[in-house]
Formats: structure tokens, sequence, C-alpha cells
């Protein structure tokens, strides 16, 4: 197996057919996969949906959260459970495009096929957004690219590729998954941005709004911001009263953001 693609769901029990049906139908003739669905708590019939699925789709796996724990512990869980050296990263509402993971594996065949160091993010050129979610999206990236210099212009686009041991090596914290390329680059990780695909939602509604989009998400770019500077090395005097203040700080952020959960899997 070479590819677990997986995909954090809250919710979302209308688009978990359609989307697992154009999943497999690109991955078709691509080799042995496993499909790892994270149910994050659901209330409204995704954690049944999900459960009937396993009986059509063979390459289904499916993990729960008893409770609703956030993004990026689903996304930890999920790669956690992971079987394959590489994991793919889908959003379950359906509004990244399975076809594009086609994209992705020519750019890996590419660049010379897998590579410890190689992580490939989707980059939604037009946007199928609400003018709000857009707008705020713009601000936000505009913000994270300035201050954590990380070359990527679209960080919130759930399609990216990655090693799966390179992301259990970062650090884990709530919302982790909005910071994804920074911190694989501080790890010493290639990150590409490719053009890809975005859908207009058809079923269901957004989870995420501008304050958990922009405003929530400052205290933890410091966070990653002080992170970025730890690897780098640039405070190391251990006499400056700043630099002992921003490592108890940052000690604290982590120990306040955590990201994990209770999980069963289905059989």
């Amino acid at each position: 197996m070479k590819f677990s693609i997986v995909v954090p769901v809250y919710n979302e029990a209308g688009n978990i057919l359609p989307l697992l049906h154009e999943i497999n139908q690109a991955m078709s003739g691509r080799g042995v996969f496993e499909v790892i669905y994270v149910d994050d708590g659901s209330d409204d019939g995704t954690h049944d949906t999900l459960q009937r699925a396993q009986g059509e789709f063979s390459t289904l796996r499916v993990l729960s959260h008893p409770q609703r724990s956030g993004q990026s512990s689903a996304l930890l869980t999920g790669v956690r459970a992971a079987q394959a050296p590489w994991v793919i990263t889908l959003d379950g509402d359906g509004q990244n495009d399975p076809a594009d993971i086609g994209v992705f594996l020519q750019r890996m065949a590419a660049d010379g096929g897998p590579a410890d160091d190689l992580v490939l993010v989707g980059h939604r050129i037009r946007r199928r957004d609400t003018w709000l979610r857009r707008w705020s999206s713009r601000i936000a990236n505009a913000v994270r690219s300035r201050l954590l210099k990380d070359a990527t212009p679209d960080t919130g686009c759930g399609l990216k590729l990655f090693p799966r041991d390179l992301f259990l090596s970062l650090p884990a914290f709530d919302h982790m998954h909005r910071f994804l390329p920074a911190l694989m680059q501080r790890e010493g990780a290639r990150v590409i941005s490719l053009p890809v695909q975005h859908r207009a939602r058809q079923i269901g509604e957004s989870k995420y709004g501008v304050q958990n989009r922009l405003w929530v998400g400052l205290v933890d770019m410091a966070g990653v911001m002080w992170l970025q500077r730890r690897r780098i090395g640039q405070p190391v005097r251990r006499d400056s009263l700043w630099s002992s203040l921003a490592d108890t700080l940052g000690m604290y952020w982590l120990q306040r953001r955590p990201c994990s959960a209770p999980v069963r899997e289905e059989r």
C-alpha cells in the first residue's frame, strides 16, 4: 500500500457517498490504497452513513471521536491510523475535486518519485465560496504569508500530499492544520503549491467563519513564529529576558492547545 487518503468530517452525511465514489474513481488503477474517514463527533447521521458505506467500499476505514475535537485532532487521528507511507488529505464537504489527486501524483512522478521531504499543497485559483469567505481567507493568507514567510498562497486548501512520518514528527496543537506548510518547512521539507479545482458546496453548510479563520488563529500564528525561531535558533541567548519570556509563553501555549481525542475504529 502506497497511499492513505484521510478525510476528516463533521456533520457531512449528505456528502459521504458522492465523495467516496469520486475518490475511488480517481484512485482507480493507481495501486492499493485505503480511505480513512474520521468522524469528529457528528450528530447528523454521518456515523450511520459511514458504517453503511463500509459494505460498499472495501477500501474504507472509519474512525470516530465520541465528541467534537476539531479538524486538527481528526486529521491527526487519521494520519496516525494510516498504513501507507504517503498521506493524501481532502476536505469532506465535496469542494475539493478528487480528480486533482492525479495532478499531485503526476507532479510527484515528475519530481523523481516519492521523496521524504516532498510536500504538495493545493492552490484554489477560483474559489467557489461566498464573498465573505473569500475575503476572510484572502486576509488570513496575506497575514500568515507575511509573518511566517511560508511562500504558500493557500494553506487552507484541504487537498495535500505529504509523507506520513513527516507529519507525525511535527509538534501537535489544536488548529495546526492551518499552518502545515510552515511547520513542514521547519522540518526541512520542500513545499510546492499546485493549482487545483474548487467547487461550490452542494450539501450542508460551512462550519467555519471569519472569527475562527482569522482572529482565533492570531495566537496560534504567534506560537508558530516562536516554533520557527526555536528551530532556526535565532533567539538563542540564554541571558536574554525576552528570549526566556518567549520560551515560557511558547511552552504554555503548546500545553494549552492539546490536539488529541479518544478514537474508536468501526468494523
